[in-house]
């Protein structure tokens, strides 16, 4: 701890969701000079994921999806900058900007807030071809690939390529795989009025699900439902299924299924920030940082952790379950959160922090316009109204009061004037047209 002279030096590993809210609160709540704040992340920006599936479709601003960290932490100090190493015995952390310069920064408490990265499995083909959606980055591309697909399909007339070019696979049945599919899917049948060579049925979208049903986030009745509506749309949905090849776009599933796809979205699970390896830091089975009830590092009462790459223990669970952790979402990273910046500023004072207790509300989810499931206070709702839970939800949980309107504007718009459905590849490889001038 910091002298009484000089102010605390808080650091916080990570922008996400655990670590703009954490920051947030102690810049609103922290006395002068009590404490100092130091957000470390590798993008200059929060990016609320749940609203991903929306941006690449065309429903949001990919730029609405975001907050600007110093803009919205204007007390806290932002380093852009990728965490390598965590020297807890030193009370050093080391990080790397994107020029190649290696730093070390000295705190006094330390939130670690590093989230979880797309975890991939050893399937051939699948890092050459596959594209998660965790970034903006990803969905500005997804949209406009998915859109491209279309353009040069209604530009052959090569059977096979145009057969390849309009099939479009998602692997991962949770809620980021069925909501990328529902809102692309939607978008690419609403863009398919302005190409008159393209008929619905050309289209061939395909979900893979390793587990005998999706969405287990919400009761198994709602996940049935999902599959029959999908379905419905003429979405093949294929269950205990494995995708075994996707070398060149050529898809090999499990059950014997094979065709070529030239896109393969991947949403089939997180891992905790590989980082959290190369620190001292006590971490479970699955990489996460091992937290008490009161997301203080066992054994370490100057570190805290939360959010996906923590192993909280889930209080309002453990009398079924001793072993019981919090799920590594949204809703968790939220409440984790406001309640961490709290009993930072309990432990700096000198007082007792309190544990994390928050029952699971439910779950929301969005099929595309006007198509939703939801499971709340255990009631199942389906269909516009599930739909209209979504928005409302992420909405309210969207950081800042600027974006909740920048939001609310867009849906407004897109509602009156409907969705631009035009590829922008050229943000693809912006310097293809330059490099071409070049060569000539």
């Amino acid at each position: 701890m910091a002298s009484r002279s000089q102010p605390t030096r808080i650091v916080v590993l990570g922008g996400g969701y655990v670590g703009l809210y954490t920051a947030l609160r102690l810049q609103k709540k922290l006395r002068s000079n009590e404490a100092s704040v130091t957000v470390i992340d590798p993008q200059p920006h929060m990016t609320y994921q749940p609203f991903l599936p929306e941006a690449a479709a065309g429903s949001i601003e990919p730029r609405h999806v975001t907050v600007p960290l110093r803009r919205t932490l204007d007390r806290c100090h932002v380093r852009t900058a990728r965490v390598t190493a965590v020297d807890p015995d030193r009370k050093v952390v080391t990080v790397k900007t994107e020029s190649g310069a290696v730093d070390e920064v000295e705190y006094d408490t330390l939130v670690v807030a590093l989230g979880a990265v797309t975890r991939l499995l050893p399937i051939p083909g699948l890092a050459e071809h596959g594209i998660g959606l965790k970034t903006i980055g990803e969905a500005v591309y997804l949209r406009n690939h998915v859109l491209s697909r279309l353009d040069l399909a209604a530009s052959t007339s090569d059977a096979a390529t145009r057969r390849k070019l309009l099939t479009f696979t998602v692997i991962g049945g949770g809620f980021a795989g069925v909501e990328a599919l529902g809102e692309l899917e939607d978008m690419a049948r609403s863009a398919l009025k302005y190409y008159t060579t393209i008929e619905p049925n050309d289209m061939r979208w395909v979900l893979v699900e390793a587990a005998p049903r999706i969405l287990p986030e919400v009761r198994e009745s709602l996940g049935e439902y999902t599959v029959d509506k999908l379905r419905a749309r003429g979405i093949e949905v294929y269950l205990k299924t494995f995708a075994q090849n996707v070398t060149n776009g050529h898809v090999q599933l499990s059950d014997g299924t094979e065709y070529d796809s030239d896109t393969i979205v991947w949403n089939a699970g997180v891992k905790a920030n590989p980082v959290l390896a190369n620190s001292d830091l006590p971490i479970d089975e699955r990489g996460r940082v091992t937290c008490t009830a009161s997301m203080r590092v066992v054994d370490m009462p100057e570190v805290w952790s939360a959010g996906d790459c923590a192993a909280v223990p889930d209080l309002s669970r453990t009398q079924e379950d001793p072993n019981a952790l919090c799920a590594p979402n949204a809703q968790h990273a939220v409440r984790e959160a406001r309640l961490l910046a709290k009993n930072i500023m309990t432990a700096i004072r000198g007082g007792t922090p309190k544990d994390y207790y928050h029952k699971n509300v439910g779950s929301v989810a969005s099929l595309g316009i006007h198509k939703g499931v939801a499971d709340t206070f255990n009631v199942k709702v389906k269909g516009y109204p599930a739909w209209l839970m979504h928005r409302a939800y992420h909405v309210s949980r969207m950081p800042t009061f600027n974006r909740k309107v920048r939001i609310l504007m867009d849906w407004v718009v897109a509602g009156v004037f409907r969705r631009e459905v035009v590829a922008l590849g050229q943000i693809n490889d912006p310097k293809a047209e330059f490099e071409r001038a070049a060569r000539s």
